[in-house]
C-alpha cells in the first residue's frame, strides 16, 4: 500500500470518528459551542487541522474555524472544490477523498476527506494542511 492510501484510509477513519463523537455528543445534550470548543480542543491536539460539519442542506454548522460562513451546497456537479462532497447528502456516496489542492478562498494546499453523518444526512469532513502533512 502506497503513503497515499495509508493516509486517505487514516483520513476516513478520523472522518468516521468524527461522525460517531458528534452522535454521541449530540444525545449528550452538548451545545453547538461545546461541540466547536471539542473540535477545536481536537485540532490543537492531533494532526487534524479543519473539520467541517454540516446539517442536511450541507450549511456547516459545527468547525474549529469559527470565523468562515460555509456551505457544501446540494449539487455534486458544481464547479466549487467542495460540490464533490454534496453527494454525502444526496446519498450518492458514503465516502468522498480529494488530494491535496489549493483551496478555493486562500489557495492554501488542503486535503479533505468526509463521510455521511451518523445520526444524519449531513457532511462530516476532515482537513490536513498541505504544510503540516
Amino acid at each position: 500500500m502506497n503513503s497515499d492510501a495509508i493516509l486517505n484510509d487514516h483520513m476516513i477513519a478520523e472522518a468516521t470518528l468524527t461522525a460517531h463523537l458528534l452522535d454521541v455528543a449530540l444525545k449528550a445534550g452538548y451545545s453547538t459551542d461545546q461541540i466547536n470548543d471539542l473540535l477545536c480542543e481536537i485540532a490543537n491536539k492531533t494532526a487534524i487541522s479543519e473539520f467541517w460539519i454540516s446539517d442536511e442542506t450541507g450549511q456547516v454548522v459545527y468547525t474549529n474555524v469559527p470565523d468562515i460562513e460555509f456551505s457544501f451546497g446540494t449539487d455534486p456537479s458544481g464547479n466549487e472544490q467542495a460540490a464533490a462532497f454534496a453527494q454525502l447528502l444526496t446519498e450518492d456516496a458514503s465516502v468522498v477523498v480529494q488530494p491535496f489542492m489549493n483551496r478555493t478562498y486562500d489557495h492554501q494546499s488542503f486535503k479533505y476527506v468526509a463521510v455521511r453523518g451518523v445520526d444524519q444526512t449531513r457532511v462530516v469532513q476532515i482537513g490536513i494542511s498541505g504544510t503540516d502533512a
